[in-house]
């Protein structure tokens, strides 16, 4: 684990520097305040921090404030050096956001074994993250498919469409359904189901602008938002999806499955306000009308 340590004075900061390499970490030096908080500014500034009290420039009280001010996560734990033992002088500086601190001349066992204090804190902080942006995924996606699921694909709906409205741009929303999927789940199983639609997925995403969001409505079923789209690409865009979809067979070893996909496409307009709905049920009446009319094909609202 990476350490910054912040002390002006030479003989500190080298007693400091060899005592936390013997330990295994990985030691980035700065000279006093001002260069500790440029180095916990960086993109991948480290996670412990031992900051002397006293420096020129902002001193390690500046630091830990200035650096609680941000709440940035990753979190930095931060270590005070202070040579003023005085309860009031110590209580100042854990309410300047430091974690811990520790008295000069410091004792190399003492430090050695707060640090791996503040490393123990350091990694539970970081479980913690990755398990809560884990949840956020699950909360937001299909888990078959990695695609964003029903709830989330309306909210993006909503959101894009009041952009649009407020910016006069218009959105265009596809629906697609693969074609005969009930007969491939009776044919092959569901398990080939699953293949087909985590493949369709990965292929429809392929294809997407950044700022495009597709979803999985429900089933085999796909509602895809294009923002800011006029109505000929939007056109053009369905024709993709649906020929990129119909051009290749989805197989394993046990079975090649040919897959079709029907299109529907409606277009928000800027004469009439539309709401989440409206327009789903627009694209939708356009995705029954391409069935109607033989399937693997795009249809457009009327």
């Amino acid at each position: 684990m990476r350490v910054l340590i912040a002390e002006d004075d030479p003989v500190s900061r080298l007693l400091l520097e060899k005592s936390l390499l013997g330990w295994g970490y990985d030691v980035v030096v700065t000279r006093d305040g001002n260069e500790a908080w440029q180095a916990l500014q960086a993109k991948d500034a480290p996670q412990l921090a031992i900051l002397d009290w006293k420096m020129p420039g902002l001193d390690g009280v500046d630091v830990c404030r200035k650096t609680r001010q941000e709440a940035r996560e990753p979190y930095i734990y931060l270590i005070l050096l202070t040579g003023n033992c005085k309860e009031e002088h110590l209580v100042a500086g854990m309410e300047a956001g430091a974690d811990d601190y520790i008295t000069k001349p410091f004792k190399t066992n003492e430090l050695r074994v707060r640090l791996r204090a503040g490393k123990r804190i350091v990694e539970l902080q970081n479980e913690l993250i990755v398990a809560r942006e884990i949840h956020k995924v699950k909360s937001t996606h299909d888990s078959l498919t990695g695609l964003l699921n029903h709830e989330k694909i309306m909210q993006v709906l909503d959101e894009e469409l009041a952009r649009a409205d407020r910016d006069g741009n218009r959105v265009a929303v596809i629906m697609a359904d693969l074609d005969h999927f009930k007969s491939i789940n009776d044919t092959y199983g569901h398990m080939a189901g699953d293949t087909v639609l985590r493949s369709t997925a990965a292929r429809m995403l392929s294809l997407k602008r950044p700022y495009d969001s597709i979803g999985r409505f429900g089933g085999e079923e796909f509602l895809v938002i294009l923002p800011n789209s006029c109505r000929e690409s939007a056109l053009a865009f369905a024709e993709r999806l649906r020929s990129n979809i119909a051009r290749e067979e989805a197989d394993s070893p046990e079975w090649v499955v040919p897959v079709t996909m029907s299109v529907g496409v409606a277009m928000s307009s800027k004469e009439r306000r539309w709401d989440v709905n409206s327009l789903v049920k627009a694209a939708d009446a356009a995705l029954y009308k391409a069935k109607e009319h033989g399937r693997n094909r795009v249809e457009e609202a009327v």
